[in-house]
């Protein structure tokens, strides 16, 4: 088996990490190139790149989160409150048979089923007793534990009739992430990612919060990758099995992230204006992705 420093097979006289890499010889078997490409990436990169037994698991979480989110964000009206929609979700949870990832997880423990942003909060959201007005914006976070197996997705949702900053940086986050799942294949190197998100929420007068990136995801809530929003130099390459989120924050202001010092969590825009965020859990298949986390917008 060729190493990354070897002649590529080719027979460009290149390098092979500099010409075909991850691809390699379409005349060696699948199962061969799957064995050398999880080895090669769990060396270099730290990076689990996942068997078809863990797709199928990971798949499994990722459809359910899918769903809980879905149904979570169909009561999010006027009047409820955030507590109230964590208490909704986390009995879809159980009932489902499924673990709320979040529920007490870092440090410090995280203390609700979900996350709940709200306005100009970014991202980790705690959910609280405050009604819901005319005129919010709300991210949901769900992250769910299946069979031992991790999906995690959210989405927007706006309450009532919304501002035009609101509903530009709603439509500005979520073509971001459309347009950054459209370029992922093998070969595409991660910083292609960021690159095409920051280049589109800039043209459109919004930001991207740097603080906080994707990641990779499935066996354990967060994994290598890091899968950086804006621009970047992150030269790794996609390669099939590799499973990972994009969810670009994206600040109708400035980009920089204020964390809350009482709760430890929730981040919010510095200048106070509102950020908007939609995420997704892809698969690098062979010949693209796949979008594992199936809900709508």
């Amino acid at each position: 088996m060729i190493g990354r420093n070897n002649e590529c097979w080719c027979k460009s006289g290149k390098k092979w990490k500099k010409c075909h890499f991850p691809h390699l010889d379409p005349k060696l078997k699948e199962t061969e190139h799957s064995q050398f490409l999880r080895k090669e990436y769990l060396k270099r990169y730290n990076i689990i790149l996942k068997n078809e037994q863990e797709i199928k698991g990971i798949r499994k979480a990722c459809h359910l989160a899918s769903y809980i989110l879905e149904e979570t964000c169909k009561i999010a009206k006027a009047g409820i409150t955030t507590l109230e929609i964590n208490d909704f979700a986390h009995q879809l949870h159980l009932d489902m048979g499924a673990i709320p990832a979040p529920l007490h997880y870092g440090h410090p423990p995280f203390p609700k089923s979900i996350c709940t942003s709200l306005n100009e909060v970014i991202c980790h959201g705690i959910p609280n007793k405050i009604p819901l007005r005319e005129g919010d914006i709300l991210n949901i976070d769900v992250t769910c534990i299946f069979e031992g197996y991790y999906g995690d997705c959210s989405k927007m949702v706006s309450i009532g009739k919304i501002s035009e900053e609101k509903q530009l940086v709603m439509e500005v986050a979520y073509e971001c992430l459309k347009r950054s799942l459209a370029i992922c294949k093998p070969g595409v190197e991660i910083k292609e990612i960021g690159n095409v998100i920051e280049a589109y929420a800039r043209s459109h007068h919004c930001s991207v919060v740097h603080q906080f990136v994707g990641h990779g995801v499935g066996i354990n809530f967060h994994e290598n990758p890091q899968i950086p929003h804006a621009y970047n130099g992150s030269q790794i390459p996609l390669a099939p099995g590799m499973i990972f989120t994009i969810e670009p924050m994206i600040n109708a202001g400035v980009q920089e992230a204020i964390i809350d010092p009482e709760d430890e969590w929730t981040a919010r825009t510095k200048d106070g204006k509102a950020s908007a965020q939609f995420e997704h859990t892809l698969l690098i298949t062979h010949e693209g992705h796949e979008i594992l986390t199936n809900w709508q917008r």
